[in-house]
């Protein structure tokens, strides 16, 4: 049953009512000003290549993405930022056949350490959010076993980066295929330490409710991340503050076993309070945000909305 109450909006949250403890705010991969941009290159494109072409390719891709991520690091800094969600598509072609990508990254070993510590020094966390072709609740055992190729690679790629085996540089997906939760939980159960330690699990808008996911998550022993959005348009509700999303935010917070690492995601409709787009910025958020430590903002307008949010949601104490 809905709550018949008007939408919260940042500009109506009476500042006194807040709680002393400011969320971080998260910058999702990119910024909207093209500060922080990263290469890719198709499959296609890849195979089209010589053995030697692909190496260059490569080498040279991997390079100019590791100095982007350098720079987004220190975008963060700047802004003050301390959670960023690393693209997906860092290393492209480094999980193919032919090894060549996956030789390029050990060679750049170093490197990639380097860029890690330099995170753990600015205090910055870094985090990931895989492609959507992880679903390991498939009926399709080649399509598990290709989802826990992808998470091996990138579990490769963080390992290369010296982040630690937990849910500090979680790696964040979806349920996947709907009413498979048995079989969710049982693939989470068998995934090696490298994966489930830093594995999280999402609510959706189509497959899996809050509910469901909490209760995998549960069972599985891993964390869950709470989105907010994707609840109020799976619930079909009117407002962020909605009794049970507080409810669920509190009842996430216990699958943490570090509390202060709660992450939540938020985003708003674009045409509409349910519609499933994201806005250019947050105009509105849930009040129990309030209590957790770490927000992921999934706006399209990036760095301008987490600045937004700032101005008129978190607390300032000048």
């Amino acid at each position: 049953m809905k709550l018949q109450q008007k939408e919260i909006t940042l500009k109506e949250i009476n500042p006194q009512q807040q709680t002393q403890t400011e969320p971080h705010l998260g910058l999702v991969c990119i910024t909207i000003d093209k500060q922080v941009r990263f290469r890719t290159i198709t499959r296609t494109r890849y195979l089209k290549l010589s053995p030697q072409q692909r190496e260059d390719t490569l080498k040279e891709l991997y390079q100019n993405n590791l100095r982007c991520l350098d720079g987004a690091l220190t975008f963060c800094q700047k802004q003050n930022i301390r959670l960023y969600r690393m693209t997906s598509a860092l290393f492209p072609m480094s999980d193919m056949e032919d090894k060549i990508g996956a030789k390029i990254l050990e060679e750049m070993r170093e490197d990639l350490g380097k860029i890690g510590q330099r995170a753990e020094n600015l205090n910055i966390r870094m985090v990931l959010h895989p492609d959507q072709f992880v679903v390991l609740s498939s009926d399709s055992d080649e399509v598990i076993e290709n989802s826990i190729k992808i998470l091996t690679n990138h579990a490769y790629t963080l390992d290369l980066l010296g982040l630690p085996q937990s849910p500090w540089a979680l790696m964040n997906i979806h349920g996947g295929k709907s009413q498979r939760s048995e079989k969710l939980v049982k693939v989470i159960s068998e995934l090696p330490p490298g994966i489930k330690n830093r594995l999280t699990l999402e609510n959706d808008e189509y497959a899996y409710n809050a509910q469901e996911i909490l209760e995998v998550c549960q069972q599985a022993g891993i964390p869950m991340v709470f989105d907010a959005h994707h609840h109020i348009c799976y619930e079909k509700l009117d407002s962020y503050d909605h009794p049970s999303v507080e409810s669920v935010v509190l009842a996430a917070r216990e699958t943490w076993k570090n509390p202060d690492w709660q992450l939540v995601h938020i985003s708003n409709g674009e045409t509409g309070f349910n519609d499933r787009k994201h806005s250019d910025l947050i105009t509105a958020m849930p009040q129990a945000y309030h209590q957790v430590p770490w927000i992921e903002v999934e706006a399209k307008h990036k760095e301008k909305a987490i600045a937004h949010l700032r101005d008129w949601w978190l607390i300032h104490k000048n």
